[in-house]
C-alpha cells in the first residue's frame, strides 16, 4: 500500500502537513533559485494554507500554482484561486508569485495551450504538490469516467481539460482544468491529505483489485512511488 501517516486530531494532522511542506520547500530553496508549490482547493487544506502563510520561507522565490480549477471566475465562491488568495497568499507568503488556470476563454479546452505554456515556465519537475480526494475517488479534477480523463492519464503535458459527469461531488461546475498524472508522477513530493473514516475506506478500496483507475482515479495516483497519504479520523 501507499505510505500512510495517521493522526488522532485535525490539529495534529494540519501541523504535520504544514511541517512537511515547509521542510520540503525550505530544502529546495537551499539548492534552487525558484521553487514550485502546487495547491488544491476545497475546504480541508485551508487551515494548512493559513499556517503556511505565517512561515519564514523566502516566498518571493516560490511560485504557487493550482492543481486544478473549476471553470468559474476568480471571484466566484467556487473558485480555487479565490480560496488560495484568501488563505495562503497572505501574511509572509504575500510575495509569492501565483499562477492560476482560469482565463477569459469559454471553456478550459480553449485555454489549454496558453495555460500549458504558463505551467511550463514553472520549475520542473514540480517540487511539492498537495492533493485531496473526494468521496467518489477523484483527486485533482481527475473525475471518474470524465471526458478527458484518458488524456490526463496518458499525456506528456502538464495539464488537461476535463468535462466531468455531473454528480453531488462536482455540483454544477463540470468544466475543469487539472494537472495530469505524469506531472504528478514526476513531482519531487506529493502529499495526499484526507480525513474521516469514509475516505479512509475509499483510500483502501482504491488500492485493491476490485476497482480500476477509470472508475476511481485516485488509484492511479496511489500507485506512484512519490506520494504519502496523511489521514486523521476517530479510531
Amino acid at each position: 500500500m501507499s505510505p500512510l501517516e495517521t493522526f488522532e486530531t485535525a490539529k495534529a494532522w494540519e501541523q504535520a502537513i504544514t511541517d512537511r511542506i515547509y521542510t520540503e520547500l525550505k530544502s529546495r530553496l537551499e539548492v534552487a533559485d525558484i521553487v514550485s508549490f502546487l495547491v488544491s482547493g476545497g475546504s480541508s487544506p485551508l487551515p494548512i494554507y493559513k499556517h503556511l502563510s505565517k512561515t519564514d520561507l523566502d516566498w518571493g522565490r516560490i511560485k504557487v500554482a493550482l492543481v486544478d480549477e473549476r471553470w468559474v471566475e476568480p471571484d466566484h465562491d467556487a473558485s480555487n484561486e479565490r480560496r488560495i488568495r484568501q488563505t495562503l497568499l497572505q501574511n509572509k507568503a504575500a510575495p509569492a508569485q501565483f499562477i492560476g488556470m482560469k482565463t477569459e476563454d469559454e471553456t478550459p479546452h480553449e485555454s489549454l495551450a496558453e495555460r500549458e505554456a504558463a505551467y511550463a515556465n514553472l520549475p520542473q519537475p514540480f517540487d511539492v504538490i498537495l492533493l485531496g480526494m473526494g468521496g467518489d475517488g477523484h483527486t485533482a479534477s481527475l473525475f471518474p469516467e470524465a471526458y478527458g480523463l484518458d488524456i490526463a492519464f496518458e499525456s506528456d503535458r502538464n495539464l488537461a481539460a476535463i468535462k466531468a459527469t455531473r454528480s453531488d461531488v462536482t455540483g454544477e461546475h463540470i468544466l475543469r482544468m487539472t494537472v495530469g498524472l505524469r506531472a504528478i508522477g514526476n513531482a519531487r513530493t506529493n502529499i495526499l491529505a484526507i480525513s474521516g473514516q469514509s475516505k479512509r475506506r475509499i483510500w483502501e478500496l482504491a488500492q485493491g483489485e476490485t476497482v480500476d483507475r477509470e472508475t476511481m482515479p485516485v488509484k492511479a495516483v496511489l500507485e506512484l512511488d512519490n506520494i504519502t497519504t496523511y489521514w486523521w479520523g476517530p479510531s
